[in-house]
């Protein structure tokens, strides 16, 4: 028996067989994989998941694939650390932050792109693509080039250069949109209807969102097998925030950890917030946007699971939060300067949503948070590069650097980032 049951609309329930497809015939629901629950739950423990490698793949009976030799570089079981300074600063007794900043091609993609290319290449594809705001092209370009795929992205003309040129060097088939995402995404939609491609996140996007399980998978294990009591997670498609709270539920009904009730709560950009919208106005309709702002990772203005991430939110009595393109700076800043870790602006957004919840008092002091942390600011280096501090120039010789460091000395020094 496969561990693989069969692709399930998650609207009317209509079974599929496991195949390269993403959308119900009868009613045009999105496609998600449907697993044999009793056959896993009497192969995976706790004690079979710590006897394996730290990756992502020691979760193996919970992903959508049949083969042992996957498409992989190490990716997953990325650091998970208690603040050091943020949470003093924030008036946080216990707050966590997950950094996928240091995956092998520095976001969380990777996760989602490990196991749509393995699930790829037991379908029969030769060739794999997909749709990207910059993150996505570097995992399916690298992952691409190891599983020896011919690889197309398909990226908005705008994109950052950090992550173009992060895509461009394992050598795809980058295309530039003259447009957003939104423009790529819908172009993609087309393509894929005439090649016979893997595009990941279109009819390779049931297994591919599976993925992003095992944030949820390994924050729980990292806690000591149990769930914080509140998350806070980037939104571009909804997908990630869906994922993270499935995450947690097979986990307990698996009886790998007790029962939870984590609020899980989304962070979005003012410039791009469709999903936040929608859970403040309690309302089912995700209203399109065109996007405005830094947060490209993020900036998806009509997103696929949109509605799904926006009930997750309701259901498990989180929150959605707004903040302005300064305030994801300053959120970038605040990460690098009390904990060390630099977050593109996606994880700017997280972290400014964190502080906005805490002063909105939406977050008890006491409760255990996580923040999750997506990619890494090298690849934006843009949203910051004039808000940081800048080299002061001298000569080399010992008396400049006296004046200078005597004028530094009268300055008035800054504060402890941790007071």
């Amino acid at each position: 028996m496969n561990k693989i049951k069969a692709l399930k609309c998650k609207e009317c329930g209509q079974e599929y067989p496991p195949v390269a497809k993403h959308v119900c015939e009868f009613c045009f629901g999105p496609l998600e994989v449907a697993y044999n629950y009793d056959m896993i739950r009497q192969e995976i423990s706790r004690k079979v998941i710590e006897s394996r490698p730290r990756t992502l793949w020691r979760y193996w009976e919970l992903l959508p694939v049949e083969t042992r030799d996957p498409v992989t570089l190490g990716e997953g079981y990325t650091p998970f650390f208690k603040s050091r300074n943020l949470g003093k600063y924030l008036g946080l007794k216990n707050l966590y932050f997950k950094n996928d900043t240091v995956n092998p091609t520095f976001s969380f993609k990777d996760r989602v792109v490990t196991v749509a290319l393995t699930r790829s290449r037991e379908l029969g594809f030769d060739t794999v693509a997909c749709a990207s705001t910059g993150n996505l092209a570097g995992a399916v370009a690298a992952y691409g080039a190891v599983g020896g795929f011919r690889t197309f992205v398909f990226i908005p003309a705008d994109l950052e250069s950090g992550k173009v040129v992060g895509a461009g060097v394992y050598g795809p088939n980058i295309v530039g949109i003259k447009g957003n995402y939104d423009d790529v995404n819908r172009l993609c939609a087309e393509v894929a209807d005439n090649y016979p491609w893997a595009f990941v996140n279109v009819n390779i996007r049931p297994y591919y969102a599976e993925g992003s399980k095992t944030l949820g998978f390994e924050v729980a294990e990292q806690l000591g097998w149990r769930a914080p009591d509140h998350v806070v997670v980037p939104v571009a498609s909804g997908s990630l925030l869906t994922k993270i709270y499935k995450g947690f539920s097979e986990f307990r009904d698996l009886g790998l950890i007790p029962e939870f009730h984590t609020k899980i709560s989304a962070a979005q950009a003012e410039g791009c917030c469709p999903v936040v919208t929608a859970i403040k106005d309690k309302s089912d309709i995700i209203k399109p946007v065109i996007p405005r702002t830094i947060a490209k990772s993020i900036a998806i203005g009509n997103p696929a699971d949109g509605y799904y991430a926006a009930q997750t939110v309701a259901k498990t009595g989180g929150y959605g939060e707004t903040v302005t393109d300064a305030e994801i700076v300053e959120g970038i800043k605040l990460l690098a300067r009390h904990e060390g870790v630099f977050a593109e602006t996606a994880g700017g957004t997280t972290v400014a949503v964190l502080k906005k919840l805490v002063e909105l008092g939406s977050i008890a002091k006491d409760e255990t948070v996580v923040a999750y942390i997506t990619g890494n600011g090298l690849k934006t280096q843009e949203a910051v590069a004039d808000k940081v501090s800048k080299p002061h120039l001298i000569e080399a010789k010992i008396k400049d650097f006296r004046e200078l460091y005597d004028r530094l000395s009268k300055e008035k020094s800054p504060e402890p980032v941790h007071a």
